[in-house]
């Protein structure tokens, strides 16, 4: 972990990175991470945001993309109808930061991915920076998992879907298992006395979300 801190800082001095807030970052963001919204449109969702206009434009799918929500640290985007993007950046030492984008997919449950950027863009490794939970983390503590009844369920439970969401108000990611919310009602019924009521709830400290 030292050596990748080590690692992204010697990139951001070689390449003379500065700080800055998440509008410039939004704007910056290589096309190919973004292909719903030109460079151009960028820049007028976040000019008619801080006009407390409705920041809302057709993109290039056919569809609508919106600007939901804005600060200097953090950003919600409504890409499409199905899909969004949260931003937010992530300190580090010496007051460097990286970006941390989450991306969700809704079809037609919620399923997130994360990734990792330098403010340059620079992709970086996830796997050094965060842990995905894994679906059995959801099982209530202290199930039967030889019972018949937990093994009726958990045969429904054939994918593993996971929403991750980040907090626009402090250095926190939830993950909320989804998978049951893709059954039918019965199926859901069977398996919710097994599943957690509280999601999983990570907290960013120096350099990974624990």
């Amino acid at each position: 972990m030292k050596q990748l801190i080590f690692s992204i800082l010697i990139s951001m001095i070689a390449l003379g990175v500065k700080a800055q807030e998440m509008d410039a970052l939004f704007i910056s963001m290589p096309d190919q991470n973004i292909p719903q919204l030109e460079n151009a449109w960028r820049k007028d969702l976040i000019d008619l945001y801080k006009s407390g206009k409705d920041a809302r434009l057709k993109n290039t799918m056919n569809g609508f993309s919106s600007l939901d929500s804005l600060t200097a640290n953090y950003m919600y985007l409504q890409v499409t109808d199905r899909s969004s993007i949260e931003m937010k950046l992530l300190p580090l030492v010496n007051n460097t930061e990286i970006i941390c984008m989450v991306r969700t997919v809704n079809g037609p449950v919620a399923d997130s991915r994360i990734e990792f950027f330098t403010t340059d863009w620079q992709p970086l490794a996830s796997s050094d920076l965060f842990t995905p939970v894994d679906a059995d983390w959801f099982i209530k503590e202290g199930t039967d998992t030889n019972s018949n009844a937990f093994q009726d369920a958990a045969s429904r439970l054939d994918m593993s879907l996971i929403q991750y969401k980040l907090s626009p108000a402090d250095l926190t990611l939830t993950a909320t298992y989804t998978t049951p919310l893709y059954l039918s009602r019965e199926d859901r019924k069977k398996v919710t006395p097994f599943i957690k009521e509280s999601p999983k709830v990570y907290t960013w400290e120096k350099s990974h979300f624990k």
